[in-house]
């Protein structure tokens, strides 16, 4: 009974004690900037609610709906057309004062993580008793379950087939054992291991797909299957999508474990390549986590943060499952032998494991600097939140690992280590401390299910306090009310709410136009969407940049005359809506740390290819200068490309030279149109209107004293430069 209870086995049940207990609170999605914010007290009420989030979202899947103090829904939403990184919707125009609630459900692409956050505004006056409910993600034991039954058995299906193919072949390898190069008890284990992890690898997949739709539709199991909500998440979500390649490969796998078997014994030598192309698959399976992880929500260079996370995995199969596979099968390997003949053949196989394990050890720990960096910018980040906690156990239990892995490593070459070997002599018998170290496997691994469902924390230079641009402007009897949201560079929406009498006009035909006059730069007329209640949409991305900006926003009546407002904005870089970030120095150091370890661990490789060179003094000569060649070619390129694009764009938008300092509001226009009737009637013609779209209004203002395409002028020298620009402003209107 003390052998049984020894305190290995006490740490362990700790271990797995400690991780089961640790409770994720949220998805790793966040929210970026919200209008209006939580807890806002607003005057009036806005024409829509508008949250953005540092990931896409499942559109079919996240919604929105705001209920007044009383319970009672008044409007619904979901992620826009435009922005599938943006939960919006629109509100009536009659909301009376008082609070409202907005209840947010949202289903992040990246992972299928959903979450449910609540946020308050007022009206009128804001109300104490009322709170907000801030973000709520419920992650039950079934997701954790199935993270670590489809990560465990994908990592030991890896490894499986990486030391079949790079360890046992070539320490073991007999031609006489046609099928599979080795002997039938050691292919038997394999197989059994294959077959056994391959099943747990397909119910855990299946097990995610019914967690995964249960979680969307927020339904149980049973309506689940019923109603068959599983397909709607598999054809239609990013999860899906993930869990679909998933599927086919892991199929593939199967197939080719399956022919390996039944092919054995009529074409023994198929097998070596159908278990070589599994481990390529695994590959593959391993690289659909990496999609659908942290990474890849990463605010910093996203692709890089995949494929980073994705050399994680690989390494993690490599070593950990690697680990786990020699545990498993030493021990029927070595039935046979006993006395030298056994240690001599263990050595065979674990100095080579020895080897791909150190590298994986190197590559492991670099690319986790990198994904700790990604998401820890503070010392509270790692101190203060789950997924610090959570990541540091996980590091701690990996350090675990590194030292077990470095006692066999000492012991498999007592005449390096000397000094050493007497302290990690136990382990000689390499089996025991192997079976101990696979156990450990398996609990870093469930770690990692639970980091994979657990938050990253929210970074603390997101700010969400900016307000958006409003102007209200009366003409003719309209109130127009346009709100720029979120008012910087980028995709904006153009809300214009419009009133006669206090009271909503709906039917009429609006347009839109953003111009910048710095540089001489209009884009088309947008159409905007009548959403009912006097409120009328549009959205696009004409503003570019930071600067002075102008809304020409013209309104018609179907039996009236066009009125025209002009609204004057400053856009500025705050207001941007970021998803990505710039990296940082960490950042660039941590891809450096893994470059170098990747580098450090193909040096075996490169260094035998480099034996196998031809290195005379005439083909390093030409391998040299070719080298220097395409670098200068390739950076001269880069430039030449770069100025030529720049060339280009000045070419196509040069500055201008004067600046029309006149607004073409209805007062302009109305002048505009009496110079056109009293002094140059003949110019608006079919080539004129056709040009206008390329023309830019210093044109149109030099014409008016030069003449036009043979039109004489328009009495230039006798209109003010005012006046004149007046001019310019009333031909405009007749632009497409």
């Amino acid at each position: 009974m003390r052998r049984f209870i020894s305190p290995r086995l006490i740490l362990i049940v700790m271990t797995v004690m400690t991780l089961m207990s640790i409770a994720p609170v949220s998805a790793h999605g966040y929210l970026i900037r919200s209008i209006p914010q939580d807890r806002a007290t607003l005057e009036r009420s806005p024409t829509r609610l508008q949250y953005w989030f540092s990931e896409a979202l499942e559109a079919q899947f996240s919604s929105l709906t705001v209920l007044d103090q009383s319970g009672k829904v008044v409007a619904s939403g979901g992620v826009s057309e435009d922005n599938n990184t943006l939960l919006t919707a629109r509100l009536p125009n009659d909301l009376g004062d008082g609070a409202y609630i907005v209840d947010m459900r949202i289903a992040f692409a990246s992972d299928g993580h959903v979450i449910a956050e609540r946020r308050v505004f007022f009206v009128g006056e804001a109300n104490p008793n009322i709170q907000s409910g801030g973000t709520t993600y419920s992650a039950n034991g079934f997701e954790i379950v199935w993270r670590t039954m489809l990560l465990t058995s994908s990592t030991l299906l890896l490894g499986t087939f990486i030391v079949y193919g790079s360890v046992l072949v070539p320490a073991w390898g007999n031609p006489a054992y046609r099928a599979g190069l080795l002997p039938p008890r050691v292919m038997t284990r394999l197989n059994w291991m294959v077959g056994a992890a391959l099943a747990v690898a397909l119910v855990g997949n299946l097990l995610a797909l019914a967690q995964q739709s249960m979680v969307f539709f927020d339904a149980p199991i049973e309506q689940v299957i019923s109603q068959q909500l599983w397909r709607v998440v598999r054809e239609g979500s990013r999860f899906g999508d993930l869990w679909t390649a998933r599927m086919i490969l892991l199929v593939i796998v199967g197939v080719c474990y399956g022919l390996s078997l039944y092919l054995r014994e009529d074409q023994p030598e198929s097998v070596r390549g159908f278990w070589t192309a599994n481990a390529w698959a695994m590959a593959l399976v391993m690289g659909s986590f990496s999609a659908g992880s942290h990474a890849a929500g990463s605010p910093i260079l996203p692709w890089v943060a995949i494929f980073n996370d994705w050399l994680h995995v690989l390494c993690v199969g490599a070593w950990a499952g690697g680990v786990s596979a020699m545990a498993l099968v030493l021990p029927s390997a070595l039935t046979p032998y006993s006395g030298e003949a056994r240690r001599l053949a263990q050595l065979a196989a674990l100095k080579r494991f020895s080897r791909i394990a150190t590298a994986c050890v190197v590559v492991v720990i670099a690319t986790g600097i990198y994904s700790s960096a990604t998401w820890i910018y503070s010392s509270s980040d790692a101190t203060d939140t789950a997924f610090g906690d959570t990541l540091l156990l996980k590091v701690v239990l990996v350090g675990g690992l590194v030292v077990m892995g470095l006692a066999h490593h000492i012991s498999l070459q007592p005449e390096r280590y000397e000094q050493w070997v007497k302290r990690v002599g136990v382990i000689r018998q390499f089996v025991p401390t192997l079976r101990l170290e696979a156990i450990l496997v398996l609990v870093v691994l469930g770690s990692v299910g639970v980091l994979g469902a657990t938050p990253v924390p929210v970074p603390y230079f997101i700010q969400e306090a900016v307000p958006s641009p409003t102007a209200t402007l009366t003409s003719a009897g309209y109130s127009i009310t346009q709100t720029v949201t979120p008012g910087g560079p980028g995709v904006n929406t153009y809300d214009t709410q419009i009133l006669r009498d206090g009271r909503p006009v709906e039917g009429l035909t609006v347009r839109l136009q953003l111009v910048q006059p710095e540089r001489d730069k209009r884009s088309l007329w947008l159409s905007a969407e009548d959403a009912g209640n006097g409120v009328y949409i549009a959205a696009g991305g004409e503003i570019d940049r930071a600067g002075s900006w102008l809304t020409l926003v013209d309104l018609q009546e179907d039996e009236g005359g066009r009125e025209r407002v002009v609204f004057e904005w400053a856009i500025t870089d705050e207001a941007r809506v970021e998803q990505t970030q710039v990296p940082r120095l960490q950042h660039f150091v941590a891809i450096g740390l893994v470059l170098a370890a990747v580098g450090w661990a193909l040096y075996p490789t490169a260094q035998g290819i480099y034996r196998r060179l031809d290195l005379s003094t005439a083909n390093v000569t030409v391998a040299i200068g070719t080298i220097i060649a395409t670098i200068g070619l390739s950076a001269a390129g880069v430039v030449v490309i770069q100025n030529t694009q720049a060339e280009y764009e000045a070419t196509l938008n040069p500055l201008p030279t004067i600046i029309n300092p006149i607004l073409p509001d209805a007062d302009s226009l109305g002048r505009g149109e009496d110079l056109l009737k009293r002094y140059c009637p003949d110019w608006v013609s079919a080539s004129l209107i056709d040009r206008l779209p390329r023309t830019r209004d210093e044109d149109l203002f030099t014409a008016t004293e030069d003449g036009w395409q043979g039109f004489a002028d328009c009495d230039g020298k006798i209109l003010t430069d005012l006046e004149r620009w007046d001019l310019v402003n009333y031909i405009r209107t007749f632009q497409k």
